[in-house]
């Protein structure tokens, strides 16, 4: 059997050598790329289970090859390699088809822990059976326990029950799919199918097919019949998750769907009748969409029967502890580990930090941390660097760029700001052992510690 194979983009040749050695260990076959170009050759080349792919490279970014790498094989697992300053990007790009992102610095076993995770979810969906969407994975909604989230609850609770369309709003990542699940959950549907289809990740030429199915020679490669979406949810529900990326002639056809519950397949003449409840949601401004003539006015009006708002995880300081408890149970489950706690400091950071990538990005930090921890107890050195010093999502200032600048200039020139995510970069890097700290910034450890006290850090 040939082993599974990967590539890794990367314009740092230094971690492309080093994925490349790690992951052969593993059993991988590994290509790697520095350039956007150099990597589509190799995929036009060869095909890849998983790709690994650094967002920013000298001739393109990941979103470009994101779309790149989808349009030769929507099999293919993609995992986006981001610095912290991109984090709200590469969570978006999870809309757009990629399996997950990990920040940097890079650690194997985190790499290797998200590589297994991706490759087994694609053998779900590629055993799942033809023209069906593979069970999702179960998980407990998590209410919370600010005013906000109670709010919400209330919310669903009475809509659940009824046939009412329900717009789902909010940033990316604040859990608008978890919500369609609850809604589900408590609706008397809860015993059919709950279909989930990311619009965004659809291919715009294909997008009628995997809403409402083909016939036979429909189009090339439309070997047989397919049940679409609205077919597999019938007696259930639907959750169309960024509907504002429909194209005009799909927004039409969904209109009739949703006024009708009536559609024919790609190619059919015979009309189909479901019983589907639908629920909408999306980051987008559907009433600027509106106003830009980007989406239908009539179909807004349609899908907003009833609105959810989700605030990002900056406006709930009350449920940052409590989501992060229940990732912290999840990522032992899923890790094997016995993770009691978050040390007091810990709290303090996690809740000071801005969470760009609000919910996803706070599961991906606290399961990096339960896979570095080795006490009962989540320490500082578990946390990446940033949320180690509370600050918000810098905007200007890329990681890579510093790291690579301390060890030509330690810290000159460098402003307050930068030269505290510079010291916070360096003392990650080293393990945050101090003295080796500052001999990479070219300062005594008395600077270092001065430093250290004067931006309010504790280690």
């Amino acid at each position: 059997m040939d082993p599974t194979r990967l590539l890794v983009i990367d314009d740092d040749a230094d971690i492309c050598t080093l994925l490349a050695r790690f992951l052969t260990k593993q059993g991988y076959a590994v290509d790697t790329a520095q350039r956007g170009a150099t990597a589509k050759d190799l995929l036009a080349k060869h095909r890849y289970d998983l790709v690994l792919c650094d967002h920013r490279l000298p001739d393109t970014d990941s979103r470009e090859m994101l779309s790149h790498i989808k349009g030769r094989s929507r099999d293919t697992a993609v995992i986006i390699i981001t610095g912290y300053s991109d984090v709200r990007t590469a969570v978006e790009l999870m809309r757009q088809g990629a399996f997950d992102y990990v920040g940097k610095p890079l650690y194997p076993d985190e790499i290797l822990m998200r590589i297994k995770e991706a490759l087994a979810s694609g053998k779900q969906v590629a055993e799942a059976p033809r023209g069906q969407a593979p069970a999702p994975a179960t998980e407990e909604y998590v209410q919370g326990t600010g005013v906000q989230a109670e709010a919400l609850a209330r919310h669903i609770s009475l809509v659940a029950p009824t046939d009412m369309t329900v717009l789902i709003t909010g940033e990316t990542g604040t859990g608008k799919e978890y919500v369609a699940k609850e809604i589900h959950r408590q609706s008397r549907r809860s015993q059919g199918a709950f279909v989930a289809v990311d619009c965004g990740a659809l291919p715009k030429d294909l997008a009628g097919s995997e809403l409402f199915g083909h016939i036979k020679g429909a189009f090339t490669g439309a070997v047989s019949d397919k049940r679409g979406s609205f077919e597999q949810a019938d007696g259930g529900t639907l959750l169309l998750d960024e509907i504002g990326n429909l194209t005009y002639e799909n927004q039409v056809k969904l209109l009739r769907v949703l006024q009708e519950r009536q559609f024919k397949r790609v190619g059919g003449e015979k009309d189909i009748t479901v019983d589907v409840r639908v629920l909408a949601a999306t980051n987008e401004d559907l009433p600027t969409a509106v106003g830009d003539g980007r989406f239908r006015e009539d179909l807004f009006h349609r899908v907003n029967e009833f609105a959810l708002s989700l605030l990002p995880l900056r406006d709930r300081p009350d449920d940052i502890i409590t989501f992060a408890d229940y990732f912290l149970a999840q990522a032992n489950a899923q890790l094997g580990r016995s993770v009691e706690a978050f040390d007091p400091a810990v709290k303090e950071r996690l809740l000071a930090h801005s969470w760009p990538g609000n919910l996803r990005e706070l599961r991906n930090v606290v399961k990096r941390a339960v896979l570095l921890t080795t006490g009962p107890q989540v320490q500082l050195n578990g946390l990446p660097a940033e949320v180690i010093g509370g600050l918000p999502a810098p905007r200007t200032v890329e990681h890579h760029t510093l790291a690579e600048n301390l060890n030509l200039e330690g810290l000159k020139g460098v402003s307050h700001s930068a030269e505290k995510q510079a010291i916070l970069k360096a003392l990650e890097r080293n393990g945050f052992n101090k003295s080796r700290t500052a001999e990479m910034l070219n300062i005594d450890r008395k600077t270092l510690y001065n430093k250290l006290k004067s931006f309010g850090i504790e280690i």
